[in-house]
């Protein structure tokens, strides 16, 4: 397959941007540095708004049978 581009071009993806993290505080406690390393980080973000949708749809389906389930059951 031959080549579509000049024979010195370089690669059309741009590099990701080095991120500058904040100084870490020595005095931070271990539940501060844990939010700010799993929950807050923005590379975690997806997951933890996945695993915060399926907890909430399962809250509301048991809150739903226990409200409304004896109407399921055939009379």
């Amino acid at each position: 397959m031959a080549r579509r581009g000049a024979p010195s071009a370089q690669p059309v993806y741009l590099p990701h941007p080095t991120q500058k993290r904040a100084l870490e505080d020595p005095n931070e406690s271990s539940f501060s540095k844990f939010l700010r390393a799993e929950i807050y980080a923005p590379e975690k973000v997806p997951g933890n708004l996945s695993i915060l949708t399926g907890v909430a749809m399962f809250a509301a389906g048991v809150a739903v049978v226990r409200t409304w389930g004896e109407l399921m059951i055939p009379a």
